[in-house]
């Protein structure tokens, strides 16, 4: 199993600090988002709508870096980052970024680390909105919404976390391939 060099170090510091600032930046549109859907009730749509967004950050740095750990640290200082940005939730963002660091990285950890591809990247995919809905169910209060609801949030958590955390992280894998940055 590889282990960790300063060139992995350098690299996951680098994808979290460019993934905080997405995080950050982002706060807007999450907070648009929650006053448009709350007139009919919907706002913690808003929420699952970009959780894919702020849980990216791990399956990204777990894609790249191909080290244990390496998602669970790339989602919690990405989350570090928005902090000190002056996000919103001020350091429950950090409880969040371990919460979501750990789930992508159960994706991983299923796999052994032996395999990168759709299929790992899939699992990730599962296991973060697993583990985030389990802990929205808790912290969020989503235990007090109807069946229903909460297969449409699921539903849309699972979509989000997959385009962003699986296809978009796919995406950009091959571009640093291509470029040469990644040596695996």
């Amino acid at each position: 199993m590889k282990r960790w060099h300063i060139r992995d170090i350098i690299l996951v510091t680098i994808l979290a600090i460019f993934m905080g600032v997405i995080f950050w930046v982002i706060t807007p549109l999450y907070s648009a988002l929650t006053a448009v859907f709350a007139p009919m009730g919907l706002q913690p749509l808003a929420n699952e709508i970009l959780l894919g967004v702020w849980t990216m950050a791990g399956p990204l740095a777990g894609f790249v870096i191909r080290i244990p750990g390496a998602a669970t640290l790339g989602e919690l200082l990405g989350a570090v980052v928005e902090m000190f940005l002056g996000g919103i939730w001020g350091a429950g963002t950090l409880i969040s970024g371990v919460v979501q660091g750990f789930g992508s990285e159960l994706g991983f950890m299923a796999t052994r680390y032996r395999h990168y591809n759709w299929v790992t990247l899939t699992l990730s995919a599962l296991t973060t909105t697993l583990v985030t809905f389990a802990w929205s169910l808790a912290r969020e209060g989503y235990i007090a919404y109807h069946l229903g609801f909460l297969l449409l949030l699921f539903a849309v958590r699972f979509a989000s976390v997959f385009v962003f955390g699986g296809i978009l992280t796919k995406l950009i894998t091959n571009l640093l391939d291509r470029a040469h940055v990644l040596k695996h």
